[in-house]
Order: structure tokens, then sequence, then C-alpha cells
């Protein structure tokens, strides 16, 4: 008696599951082809992506090497393509390069590149003032100490990945200027600061002693 219960249902569900699919039959493949399409789009990008990456780091690569050999105008120029048409980590590191080269022949350039970079807020907190701190070091010995101040006080902050170098060109650049109390004034921030790595705080303990001797002169 069983068996017939057993068999009553099993055709129970095999009606239920016919009924099932012709509702829904069409709508599971459509599905199944979208995910199997969803699948192999992604991994047709993955393998892209990866391609371009790879273009790009042996671009990146070719234009290092210009530059090592003294190519300064070739490599700029191949820095600046891959500036435009590199993958986006690619880009940011050859729009550094290239200001990098621009800067033993035109420190004007390359400041106005580095402020390009310093603006650029898709490029990230750390990049950006990475930027200005380059800026600054190539304008210490000729924009004035205001300017520089403008440029760099913002990045002293005790949360700012380059606090240490922007107080250091604050400091030279205060001194070259000739305004000891705010030469002063950045220097025992570094001295102080416990944080400050053990370079930067040996330069201002030496620019420090000079602070001395020139206010005990005046």
């Amino acid at each position: 008696m069983s068996d017939i219960f057993n068999e009553v249902d099993e055709e129970v569900r095999r009606e239920q599951l016919k009924r099932l699919w012709e509702r829904y039959g069409t709508f599971l493949i459509a599905l199944c082809i979208l995910v199997v399409a969803g699948v192999g789009a992604w991994r047709g990008y993955q393998w892209w992506e990866a391609k371009q990456a790879a273009q790009s780091g042996a671009a990146f690569e070719q234009a290092v090497s210009l530059a090592q050999a003294g190519k300064h105008q070739d490599a700029e120029a191949a820095f600046a393509k891959l500036a435009t048409d590199g993958t986006a980590g690619y880009r940011v590191l050859a729009r550094f390069r290239q200001a990098a080269e621009l800067a033993p022949t035109d420190s004007k350039a390359a400041v106005s590149a580095y402020d390009q970079i310093s603006a650029d807020k898709n490029a990230g907190q750390a990049i950006q003032d990475l930027a200005a701190v380059r800026a600054g070091f190539l304008l210490v010995d000729s924009a004035p100490y205001s300017e520089i101040r403008t440029r760099l006080e913002p990045l002293t902050a005790v949360d700012r990945t380059f606090r240490h170098s922007a107080r250091e060109i604050l400091a030279l650049a205060a001194w070259k200027s000739g305004d000891l109390a705010a030469a002063r004034q950045w220097t025992d921030l570094i001295i102080t600061d416990p944080q400050t790595p053990s370079g930067t705080r040996s330069r201002a303990e030496v620019l420090s002693e000079l602070i001395s001797a020139a206010s005990s002169k005046g």
C-alpha cells in the first residue's frame, strides 16, 4: 500500500516540476547564459587589464632606461606619453618622472608639473603631498618664504605623511630669507618631534646651531 502512495507522490512531484519548468524554464536558461557570459566577460577584462599593465610596465622601464642613458629629452617625452596612455598606477609614476626629468633644465615647468599632481584629488592625499614637497624643494632657493609657507604649512600637520620633509624645507626657506624666528620655530618642531627621522633631525640640529650663531651676532 505504501508503494502506491510513494508512486502517487512521485507522480505529483513530476507534474509539479513539469509545470515549473514550463513556466520558468526559459528564464532559467536565460539566467544560465547570462552567468556564463558574465564570467567570460570578467575573465576577458582581467586578461585585457593584465595586458595593458604589462605594456605600461614595459614602456615605463624603457623610459627609465632613456633617463639613465642621459637621453633626458627622449625620456621626458616617453614619460609624458605614458602619463596619458598608461594604466592608472603607471600614469602617476610617469607624471612624477616627467617632472623629475624637467627639473634640471626647466625648473619652472617641473614645478608646474608637480603642482598639477598636487591639485589632482584623484591621485590621493599622500601622492598630492609628495608632489607639493617636490615642488617646494625646487622653489626653496628662489621663491620667498611666504610662498613656501603657503604651499607647505598645511602639510606639516601630525597626520600628514610627508610632514617631516615639509618642515625641513620650511626651516631652510626661512633661514635663506633671513627670518630667524621662523627658522627657529621649524627647527625646534623637527628636533622635538620623536617621530622625526634621524637624518632630518641631524640636519635640523646643524641649522639650529647656525641660527643660534646668527642670532648672537645680531
